[in-house]
């Protein structure tokens, strides 16, 4: 069942409506509905709340504001993952960034909360506030950037390096600020059950979000149950649990009633976390030949005052070319704006984005093919940690992108083919991204009818979870997928570190496979044992799990029979994946998925505006465990790539620190018309040092330098470099050359 194309098992579900999101679960009745008010400052302080008309209002129930709402947990930030920490909101009268909750408005119906929030009056004593990215200087060192890489790393001596470089690239690129926008916002339902609280929330990590609601809300972790059995995407924006959450809890506890709060998109972008916007140096320093003698990238990035986040941008810089003089580094700026998160691909996306445009920019001083640059600078170990790679197959993926592209039809001057009014343009990228591991338990458990039930409180937030686990688990236990019922999202079930980073389906995937191990040890061991049984005596070594049987040399007997006259409870077992630091291959290796993307643009020659005509990418992920849901993967991260190098840009207004743009029609992505034609080739193979099955994540390496691709082919359309992304009209029709030239 491993590697073949299994259409998704929840498709019927999804399909008639029958998937229950966060919102849409009515198994305790009628709720009550919250409706968030936000600041109108950016920065500043309440002198004045006044809720008696909302509170008078048609069916309000209860208007909470910093004045009542219950006492909270504070942030301990000795807990080493932000996601686990508490999340107090309405904490008092200190504005900190625009759009941040002031109060909460329930009601009977959602028309009557938000009519009511507006009825709440708040007055403020404006302060100065820091919006503005490019006004600021002032930086710091951050102690380490995200999942504890270290801020800063050198080897050789780069400034001598770079010196020598008989070819250099020095250039700085910009990138603004990005959400994750799934299609379903935050959303939660709170209901109270006696002590306990039933938390329906559309989140990534249920662990996570049960230990910050508990620790907010000052309760015992076993008296809060996070369900999350659908998540309408996340991106990251969900790894964490947020306001709409906290004041949904509070307010069910108080009024002891069930209670939903859901953000509207608006709220989304100034609630929920950004993308920080970055400013990005790099320097290339490089022979005749090509080959890197320096690489440096040093970037520098928003982050809030208060809740410090520092994107890992540089960090794949660190293992992607060889060059014996090396430099990376992480700056931080505060501005009072919402606080950065992760958005897909955290740090690699940004930081490939323009680590790739500088290759290209090399490439073309070097006038020299892309593909064979990189080529050329293929490390034999990680360049950073003097490690070997555990499994890398970057070249076989350029060679084999640029053969199925047809790259040696790229025009070698840029803005030297047309198509009538349209300037033509071909661009590639790399693609690298590391692979994590978190600790994860799954229980699989047999029935006496010989179905198999897995429980985690892993979740599927649309990738595909519950199909992967179903064709892991019966191809683990020799059963029919019919025969196979997964349990997700539920914080009762043993723990994972849910969905996100990539590592989700080989952490959940790997433990299905160890308790299907240890399953099949204790049924062997229990037919082996009974004189009733057909297996009787016989060697397991040499049993064959199939079609929900087990045969040892010609003799077989139902997995059912079995659980039944010996477990007549069932029979179950669990397996386990460690956190990578306890894991010796991750530091013995450096372990990562790979890529190669290639792009076709044509450019109007007179409006500038930009076509996507093509797109391929090639990819290495190790052993993949569905080829359909892992296409839908990467193509869904390379779609992403052309928003970031086109459209994706979030805007401040430096007044008010409020995003002017936060909708749909102001805040571009790709829709259908933008993406023509996208395919995927995914490389066969098997990673032994990722994981006993031979995978790794492929979720995010999808976007990993596909943007780079899609900038690399602008230049090459126009020879018009534009290094401040998203690249746009204004920024490209100025330098465009002339019909006639």
């Amino acid at each position: 069942m491993i590697g073949q194309a299994v259409n998704r098992v929840d498709g019927p579900l999804k399909a008639t409506g029958r998937a229950t999101y966060a919102y849409e679960h009515w198994e305790a009745g009628q709720p009550l509905y919250g409706f968030i008010v936000g600041a109108t400052i950016g920065k500043g302080r309440i002198t004045r709340i006044d809720t008696e008309d909302a509170e008078r209002a048609p069916g309000v129930q209860l208007v909470m504001t910093y004045l009542n709402t219950p006492e909270q947990g504070p942030r301990d930030e000795s807990i080493p993952f932000e996601y686990w920490r508490a999340q107090p909101v309405l904490t008092g009268p200190d504005i900190h960034y625009y759009g941040e909750p002031v109060a909460l408005v329930v009601a009977e119906t959602l028309e009557e909360a938000r009519a009511a929030a507006d009825l709440v009056e708040v007055e403020y004593r404006a302060g100065r506030g820091r919006f503005d990215f490019g006004e600021f200087e002032d930086v710091y060192i951050p102690k380490t950037v995200n999942a504890g890489l270290p801020t800063d790393t050198a080897v050789g001596d780069f400034d001598a390096g770079f010196a020598g470089a008989e070819v250099k690239v020095d250039q700085q690129y910009t990138t603004p600020y990005e959400f994750s926008l799934p299609i379903e916002p935050n959303a939660c339902m709170a209901e109270p059950r006696g002590e306990d609280l039933v938390i329906y929330v559309s989140c990534q990590i249920t662990d996570a979000a049960r230990d910050s609601v508990a620790s907010t809300l000052r309760m015992a972790p076993e008296r809060v149950h996070i369900l999350a059995p659908f998540v309408g995407g996340g991106f990251g924006s969900k790894l964490g649990i947020h306001s709409e959450t906290i004041l949904a809890a509070f307010a069910a506890r108080t009024l002891r009633r069930p209670v939903k709060v859901a953000m509207t998109r608006q709220q989304v972008f100034q609630l929920v976390g950004m993308r920080p916007t970055s400013s990005q140096r790099v320097r290339l320093g490089a022979g005749r030949d090509g080959r890197l003698s320096a690489i440096a990238h040093d970037v520098t990035m928003h982050t809030n005052p208060d809740i410090e986040y520092a994107e890992q941008t540089a960090a794949t810089t660190r293992s992607l070319y060889a060059a014996p003089h090396r430099l990376t580094s992480h700056r931080l700026t505060a501005l009072d704006l919402p606080r950065g998160t992760d958005v897909r691909a955290p740090g690699e996306a940004p930081g490939m984005l323009t680590v790739e445009s500088a290759m290209d920019e090399l490439a073309d001083t070097l006038r020299m093919d892309p593909v064979e640059l990189r080529i050329r600078n293929e490390p034999t170990v990680d360049p950073e940690r003097d490690v070997p790679y555990s499994d890398r197959h970057l070249v076989d993926c350029l060679r084999e992108g640029a053969r199925r592209f047809g790259w040696e039809n790229r025009p070698a001057t840029p803005a030297s083919v047309r198509d009538g009014q349209w300037l033509i343009g071909y661009g590639m990228s790399a693609a690298i991204r590391g692979h994590f591991q978190g600790p994860t338990a799954v229980r699989v458990r047999l029935e006496t009818d010989g179905t198999a039930v897995i429980q985690t409180d892993m979740t599927d937030i649309g990738t595909g979870t519950y199909t992967i686990l179903t064709q892991v688990g019966a191809e683990g236990l020799g059963l029919p997928l019919e025969r196979v019922r997964i349990e997700l999202g539920r914080s009762d079930h043993p723990t994972s570190w849910g969905s996100g980073g990539s590592w989700g389906a080989t952490n959940s995937c790997t433990a299905v496979h160890r308790a299907c191990m240890t399953l099949r040890e204790k049924l062997l061991d229990t037919a082996r044992d009974d004189t009733r049984s057909p297996l009787h005596g016989l060697d397991p070594a040499n049993a064959v799990f199939s079609d929900g049987n087990v045969g040892i040399d010609g003799a077989s007997e139902p997995l059912g029979e079995i659980v039944a006259r010996n477990h007549p409870e069932g029979v179950e077992a669990e397996g386990r994946t460690l956190f990578m630091g306890d894991d010796p291959n991750y530091s013995a290796y450096s372990i990562n998925t790979y890529g190669a993307t290639f792009a076709e643009v044509g450019v109007d020659a007179d409006t500038a505006e930009v076509r996507l005509r093509r797109m391929l990418g090639v990819y290495s992920v190790g052993r993949v465990f569905n080829p359909k849901t892992a296409r839908s993967q990467l193509i869904g991260g390379m779609i992403w790539g052309v928003g970031a190098a086109l459209e994706e840009e979030a805007v401040v207004d430096p007044r008010s620190g409020a995003f002017v743009n936060r909708d749909f029609a102001g805040y571009l992505v790709p829709v259908h018309a933008d993406i023509p034609d996208v395919d995927v080739v995914v490389l066969e193979g098997y990673d032994d040092k990722a994981n006993i099955l031979g995978a790794k994540g492929l979720g995010e390496v999808g976007i990993c330098g596909s943007g780079a691709s899609v900038a690399n082919a602008v230049f090459n359309a126009t020879g018009v470099r534009v290094r401040d992304f998203p690249i746009t009209i204004e920024k490209l029709l100025p330098g465009l050359p002339p019909m006639d030239a």
